[in-house]
């Protein structure tokens, strides 16, 4: 009795701190797997998938912390990782074939795209928010669907406008724009002082669909309604292609082609003085370039002709697939990643990439002792999920797989299509996958 009272009180003082030394963090594992809720199958062995690192601290941090579980369970666990653009294609196969990784850490809403085949974790979901909940809207939309948790929405990527600070003071603007018509002159005056903004139209999973669908709500539009019913063909589209063909003429060149790398590439290299990403940009400057990172700093994306907050962050949900041999293991690792000891030093040393996708986590010092990441971390819970206005589903997210929005706005910009032509091709393209709706 006196051991497990000094066990709980140990992860209780553990769980409010929300911090945990590298050297205790073993010590702590164990104390963990006592009292876990879910106990792993004798033997197991789980392979896992996820998106390759964009700051290697955060990798570092999580492979500790995968260590750690490894040593207290007994589970042997093997990590792969692939680029962003990879894991869905990945993960569908695997889906498709009942063969592969038993967990994914992916983007998105790609659980919605198998539903059948991902391990329920209405249990997982339920724990943590007892102690750390609730869940944040968007999160909420990407772990749970239709009425099932499939996944465990471990993160988001907090992501905004990164900025170099004097080239926006030398367009003449002292303070970012909060609106979308001055951002566009803001890019203007960068354009002609040889400092250009880009974003990027490619298929660039993270990057172009959350600018790009942050840009078509922002001016009252979307694919579909709250119905699923296709309204993408609309006045509010059109201003949508206007605005952001207007951008586009201010960009680096080859944004087009962009993948989720591109922009980070060009920044660090001088040649990008704005840009939509995570904070992976800032972190590697602060190694790599101090210059560059002491003259950055973040902001929301501008609010458009909608008159609200039309942010569309980046989430990373982990699912387990149905045909693993060792549920029970999944299950404990997605709850011990999660718990809180674990959580914020991991999220500490993402450096800001990644935040909270519960709302009462202990507070992390990493939000507060920078300044330049306080837009970052609110934009998560002014975020949409996949659908807009529409809850997330399979249709969704197949819509957002085959990049229809990004392909639309990438047509008109690029002159292979008009405003017309443009937004028929989306249409058509939506119309394979919402036929039924």
């Amino acid at each position: 009795m006196a051991v497990s009272m000094r066990r709980r009180s140990f992860l209780g003082g553990l769980a409010v701190s929300g911090v945990i030394g590298a050297g205790h963090l073993d010590v702590f594992a164990r104390a963990w797997a006592e009292t876990a809720e879910w106990k792993p199958e004798p033997n197991a062995s789980l392979s896992l998938l996820r998106w390759k690192r964009f700051v290697p601290s955060e990798d570092e941090a999580f492979m500790r912390l995968v260590d750690a579980f490894i040593k207290a369970t007994g589970v042997r666990i093997s990590v792969t990782n692939e680029s962003y653009d990879d894991i869905q294609p990945k993960a569908s196969v695997a889906a498709n074939t009942g063969q592969g990784p038993d967990l994914v850490w992916g983007l998105y809403s790609f659980p919605a795209l198998f539903p059948s085949k991902c391990l329920p974790v209405d249990d997982v979901a339920a724990s943590l928010e007892r102690k750390y909940g609730p869940w944040l809207p968007a999160a909420a939309a990407y772990g749970r669907i239709k009425g099932r948790w499939l996944a465990i929405p471990v993160a988001f990527t907090g992501s905004g406008i990164n900025y170099r600070i004097s080239s926006l003071k030398k367009a003449g603007f002292s303070s970012f724009p909060a609106n979308t018509e001055e951002f566009l002159e803001l890019c203007k005056g960068l354009k002609r002082n040889n400092t250009p903004a880009g974003m990027a139209l490619g298929h660039a999973t993270g990057d172009a669909n959350s600018w790009l669908h942050w840009a078509l709500w922002a001016h009252g539009g979307g694919l579909v309604d709250r119905n699923e019913k296709i309204v993408i063909n609309s006045p509010e589209t059109t201003k949508s292609l206007e605005y952001v063909k207007a951008l586009y003429e201010t960009f680096i060149p080859g944004t087009v082609s962009w993948n989720d790398s591109s922009n980070n590439k060009a920044f660090l290299a001088g040649d990008l003085h704005l840009t939509v990403n995570g904070v992976s940009i800032y972190a590697t400057a602060k190694t790599d370039n101090p210059r560059i990172a002491e003259d950055m700093d973040h902001a929301p994306l501008p609010i458009g002709p909608a008159g609200k907050p039309t942010e569309f962050t980046l989430a990373f949900p982990i699912l387990a697939y149905t045909y693993t041999k060792a549920p029970n293991a999944c299950k404990a690792f997605m709850a011990f990643m999660m718990d809180a000891a674990n959580y914020c030093p991991w999220l500490n040393d993402a450096q800001g990439y990644l935040v909270e996708p519960l709302s009462a986590y202990p507070a992390n010092p990493v939000w507060a002792k920078d300044p330049k990441l306080g837009a970052i971390a609110g934009g998560v819970k002014r975020s949409l999920a996949a659908g807009g206005s529409a809850p997330v589903s399979e249709r969704i997210a197949a819509a957002l797989a085959e990049f229809i929005v990004v392909d639309m706005y990438a047509g008109y910009c690029t002159g292979r299509e008009d405003v017309r032509g443009a937004m028929r091709m989306a249409e058509r393209s939506a119309q394979r996958i919402f036929r039924n709706a």
